[in-house]
């Protein structure tokens, strides 16, 4: 076995710096291109609910908007176990060039969709199919850039190399929110209702044509090529991740409640409990929500280069500790009626999400052998995704309307750092593992 072992690691090409730059810009590129499509409903949403869910109880139409958003997270788990699976069975990069068609092709369509007023029920069950397809396509997407980033990095850097891919993920969503907060701004209330709503939604198609020719030009991982070259790639990716990894499938989904709760709740959500609950103007939720990507932005690639110097597990403790205590004050903070400290709350929120994002994807890639990396992953990260992530501002919006609280919200995110931390103390360190482990590696570190 530990003949074998060699061969396979001899058989991974030896890639220049420059190369590993490459695949890094390349995939963090593509990776923005696909998280701005997926995020502009969530910032439109307001406006959405009066195109597609028109109502006289303005609450119903939010639930219905948030409803539809949830339902592109409750097919990501079909995707993760479609493309994750694929992607250990042909590679990485030609199944994150299909995604990124996918993902493009159904935000461009929701820019053409007519409203409600319009063709009536039809006009939300049109958006109900392009959600559902963004949804699947988003399933291949994460895990698939992760597994893609960690593959090209040393193991010695690799939390810094692969915290680009969260650092990218927020340019996809600042664009969003950068975007919805500059056409607020230029057009009013009346022009976005009307037409400015799908200039975000039609962006994405170009967009997806500069992201695919960037991803077709890249290279696939070492490690995967090794795989090749050695005929030891896995003839049912799927089964064998299932059967031979289950226990680390588990614990991906345990360890990302806190990073999907968080996200949804303080990057997509916050943009409308800042005008819903505390009252502001959709200009002051855009400028919060922008200012809190960009300060969670700076903050992950020198978090991520901490990671490879302390390891993973302090960081993601850290953050864990910080919602579970810190988030009912800060929210508490954000409802004093100043718009100034609910910016600042609202940024804190960010600070902690970002202390998390810009470690634990590293962490979960190392958590499988090459061989089912992509699919482990995947698999995983979307079932949590679906369970606690899409639905999240759909929760949010039901637990206030259930309890009158506008602070009820703190108690999810609570429940979901509680539980991630309780999966924290279930792994192992993992910081400059070696990623061309076998399966036997990784059950002598469960034990």
């Amino acid at each position: 076995m530990a003949s074998h072992d060699r061969s396979i690691e001899q058989a991974v090409p030896e890639v220049e710096e420059q190369t590993v730059l490459r695949a890094t810009v390349g995939a963090s590129i593509g990776n923005m291109v696909e998280w701005f499509d997926f995020a502009v409903y969530g910032y439109l949403a307001t406006t959405l609910a009066v195109v597609f869910f028109p109502s006289d109880n303005p609450t119903t139409s939010l639930l219905s908007t948030f409803a539809v958003f949830a339902a592109a997270f409750f097919v990501r788990p079909l995707g993760g176990l479609f493309f994750g699976p694929l992607g250990d069975r042909i590679g990485r990069q030609r199944v994150l060039a299909t995604v990124i068609i996918l993902m493009s092709a159904a935000t461009f369509a929701i820019g053409l969709l007519p409203g409600y007023a319009t063709i009536g029920i039809w006009a939300p069950l049109l958006l109900v199919v392009c959600r559902l397809l963004q949804g699947f396509s988003a399933g291949g997407e994460f895990g698939g850039g992760a597994t893609f980033l960690a593959e090209y990095s040393p193991d010695d850097r690799r939390g810094y190399m692969v915290s680009w891919l969260e650092f990218s993920t927020l340019i996809g969503f600042i664009l969003g929110s950068g975007s919805v907060l500059v056409m607020n701004s230029a057009l009013g209330e009346d022009a976005m209702v009307a037409w400015g709503w799908r200039i975000p939604f039609l962006v994405a198609g170009p967009l997806g044509l500069v992201g695919l020719y960037i991803r077709l030009k890249l290279e696939d991982t070492p490690e995967f090529r090794a795989l090749e070259t050695t005929g030891e790639i896995a003839e049912s990716p799927l089964r064998e991740a299932i059967t031979q990894n289950w226990r680390q499938i588990l614990q991906v989904g345990g360890l990302v409640i806190i990073q999907n709760v968080g996200f949804y709740i303080v990057l997509v959500y916050m943009q409308t409990y800042i005008t819903e609950q505390l009252g502001f103007s959709s200009l002051s939720a855009s400028i919060s929500t922008t200012l809190t990507l960009l300060f969670a932005m700076a903050l992950i690639p020198p978090l991520g280069a901490l990671s490879d110097r302390v390891g993973r597990k302090p960081l993601l403790t850290v953050s864990c500790i910080g919602f579970a205590v810190l988030t009912y004050p800060l929210l508490l903070l954000m409802n004093q009626g100043n718009l100034l400290v609910a910016i600042l709350g609202h940024i804190a929120l960010g600070a902690l999400l970002a202390i998390f994002i810009s470690t634990s994807v590293a962490a979960l890639t190392e958590l499988f052998p090459t061989r089912v990396r992509y699919g482990g992953f995947s698999i995983g990260y979307n079932i949590s995704v679906a369970i606690f992530g899409g639905s999240a501002p759909y929760i949010a919006v039901y637990l206030i309307d259930a309890t009158g609280n506008p602070l009820s919200p703190a108690f999810y995110v609570i429940f979901g750092a509680v539980a991630t931390l309780l999966t924290v103390l279930t792994i192992k360190e993992t910081a400059g593992t070696d990623l061309l482990k076998t399966q036997e590696d990784l059950e002598e570190v469960s034990v």
